[in-house]
């Protein structure tokens, strides 16, 4: 059996993205990649700045900064700017609306996004719901993977996009269907066209059923890298062929199916 380092090692990662409301992100310390992406959560989710220097002592750290939430507002509140930490990057977001106020959700995101770029010309720019912002913004292009993922690179770079493209994913190292659903279904079952396709009301982790479950399963190998280590390293070679630079790997099954 291989252990989880050489596990996550074969599987061709090149980091991880944690969640400060599921785990102490110092577990990031324990996983042998060398890149931890840390997800904005909400003002109160934020790790401790001593936390974060203790990461930033040992790996890449990028925080996820929403743009419109006051503390990350480059054109208004920016207090959390002088808070962060020495050597803490970005990932830049618009920020989704279950973490922002209404007012923070009124607020314009292009010239936010643009301003915050020019403060912090390594961010990473998530793209999700604002990709043509994002594009324009520049930096590298931080993707959720999708089952269009290599059709839209491959356009981006035939288009002449030379930038960097970094790619997010739920990752489940298991070909074990009902641990499959149990780890992505719930994810996956929030994509608008799993959404359509499920029937009213299904359970979305391994107690789904008929065509629910078959719905389930075909959309976690579109939307998250799942199976064997050797099937995940397979999909992650083909989005590099087809131009993702990074792969950023969100642990499913929590922290210690990547750890030492």
């Amino acid at each position: 059996m291989l252990t989880a380092e050489r596990a996550v090692s074969k599987a061709g990662l090149d980091a991880v993205a944690l969640k400060p409301a599921e785990c102490d992100v110092r577990e990031a310390l324990s996983v042998p990649l060398d890149i931890v992406a840390i997800d904005y959560e909400g003002r109160e989710r934020l790790p401790d700045e001593d936390v974060l220097r203790e990461l930033t002592a040992e790996k890449e750290v990028r925080l996820t900064t929403p743009v419109r939430a006051d503390g990350f507002d480059p054109l208004g509140d920016d207090s959390l700017y002088e808070w962060l930490p020495d050597g803490i990057r970005q990932v830049l977001v618009a920020g989704h609306g279950a973490y922002l106020t209404d007012d923070e959700v009124g607020r314009a995101v292009a010239p936010r996004l643009r301003a915050a770029r020019e403060r912090a010309p390594d961010a990473w720019v998530g793209t999700e719901g604002i990709e043509r912002i994002a594009l324009a913004a520049g930096g590298t292009q931080y993707e959720l993977l999708s089952r269009s993922t290599r059709r839209d690179v491959r356009a981006l770079r035939a288009a002449g996009f030379d930038g960097e493209v970094a790619l997010y994913a739920p990752t489940a190292l298991t070909d074990d269907d009902d641990e499959i659903l149990d780890a992505v279904g719930a994810y996956v079952s929030r994509r608008r066209p799993v959404a359509r396709a499920l029937p009213d009301d299904a359970a979305t982790d391994a107690s789904a059923q008929g065509r629910a479950r078959e719905v389930l399963l075909k959309a976690a190998r579109d939307y998250a890298l799942i199976g064997s280590v050797a099937d995940v390293r397979r999909r992650i070679d083909d989005l590099r062929d087809a131009g993702i630079d990074l792969v950023v790997g969100y642990p499913a099954r929590g922290v210690d199916e990547f750890a030492e």
